[in-house]
């Protein structure tokens, strides 16, 4: 078993182990703030245990950084490693809250994603499909001995782009077309925000435009893939000079 091999399956019972944390926080947040049942509606939450909240999703990609920046040597493998821990986590997180709580009673249940920089929200086949990619993209870069090109940069860049859109399209426009972008640094304290949120549920999702998001990002991984094959099979799976 090579050094990738073993950081690999190192990092993936790390991300498990921390996945099983994350979904606990969340079981006890649905308990007190949702115990007629979760649904992506906005709940009137104290400023301060909202605010908390940001931090612990802050400190958790902090988390995701520091344990890439430690598994990695390179610019180019510590981004590999990042983007597998992280959808390892997403992945393992969705496994844990259906083994505590049953949750979700289905894929394409709508979820709160992310609250940063706005919430994210999107059925729970969208972020599992980003992350099965995201995985696909961290073997191949971590493969790779050759330097991620532009024209691979340009459509993981613009697929990330779209499919980020996607996600945060509901609750921007909800912003947008009421005119309260403006003031979202106090966004919780304003009446309009509150009654316009309390009452809206996403009906559909952009699932067009994801899958142009994921054309892009295929795209680009099968770019780089195929710089790895031009390398031929000589290539050291485990001492090839990763370069950014």
């Amino acid at each position: 078993m090579n050094t990738t091999t073993k950081t690999i399956g190192a990092i993936g019972i790390f991300a498990i182990a921390m996945a099983a944390l994350e979904s606990a926080v969340v079981v006890y947040l649905r308990a007190l703030y949702y115990p007629d049942g979760f649904s992506v509606a906005f709940k009137l939450i104290d400023p301060n245990i909202l605010s908390v909240e940001i931090i612990r999703e802050m400190a958790t990609l902090i988390m995701l950084v520091s344990i890439a920046f430690l598994a990695g040597k390179t610019t180019k493998q510590r981004i590999a490693y990042f983007l597998l821990t992280f959808a390892v986590w997403d992945i393992s997180y969705y496994c844990w809250l259906k083994v505590f709580i049953d949750w979700p009673s289905s894929i394409l249940e709508w979820d709160v994603l992310f609250l940063i920089p706005i919430a994210w929200l999107g059925p729970v086949l969208a972020p599992i499909i980003c992350s099965l990619t995201m995985i696909l993209l961290s073997l191949v870069l971590l493969a790779n001995g050759k330097r991620v090109l532009p024209i691979v940069w340009s459509f993981l860049l613009c697929g990330s782009a779209v499919i980020l859109f996607t996600f945060m399209e509901d609750y921007g426009g909800l912003l947008v077309r009421n005119g309260l972008l403006s003031g979202y640094s106090s966004i919780l304290q304003n009446k309009d925000f509150i009654r316009l949120a309390t009452d809206y549920m996403p009906t559909a999702y952009s699932w067009g435009l994801f899958l142009l998001g994921e054309a892009f990002l295929l795209g680009g991984i099968y770019f780089q893939y195929q710089g790895f094959a031009g390398l031929g099979k000589s290539t050291d799976y485990s001492n090839a000079q990763n370069t950014i």
